[in-house]
């Protein structure tokens, strides 16, 4: 196995392409840790990396929240003792039109889909730069051809 030996946390990992990447990433010998505000799913992720014969820890995580990603990291290092991958997959799309969007709208979008991913990031990084190697990926899903009309913010988002 590829990644025996190694711990990913994947933020958004209790359903949709974060649980498949949590999966296939245990698939292929990576311990888990689903960091996920939705602690339902998350559990359900965790029992499923667990049937893979892979360890697997749930840290309930609002990414909008420094506190929560520092406390993901802590969680993280205290379970395992290090951390190879972050897969920053934890997002969301609310479509309107140019017209329709609210500052609440872009600032929720804003938050989760770029403030967070930053700072999910930063906190892994001084656990990462210490060890001298790491894998972090920024999922960002493909916009569709009209994403401009109907989701004004994509094109802030990349």
């Amino acid at each position: 196995m590829e990644l025996q030996g190694q711990v990913a946390i994947v933020t958004g990992a209790g359903r949709g392409i974060g649980r498949a990447t949590a999966l296939e990433l245990a698939r292929m010998g990576a311990d888990i840790v689903v960091a996920e505000l939705d602690q339902a799913n998350a559990e359900r992720t965790a029992s499923e990396i667990r049937a893979l014969g892979r360890r697997a820890l749930v840290v309930q995580t609002d990414v909008t929240s420094r506190d929560d990603l520092r406390a993901m990291v802590e969680r993280t290092l205290a379970e395992f003792g290090r951390i190879d991958t972050l897969v920053n997959n934890a997002g969301i799309y609310r479509a309107a039109t140019t017209l329709e969007v609210t500052e609440e709208h872009w600032d929720a979008i804003m938050n989760i889909n770029a403030k967070a991913v930053f700072f999910a990031t930063q906190a892994v990084l001084p656990t990462m730069i210490a060890q001298k190697r790491g894998v972090i990926v920024w999922h960002r899903w493909p916009a569709r051809l009209e994403a401009g009309l109907t989701c004004p913010t994509t094109p802030a988002r990349r």
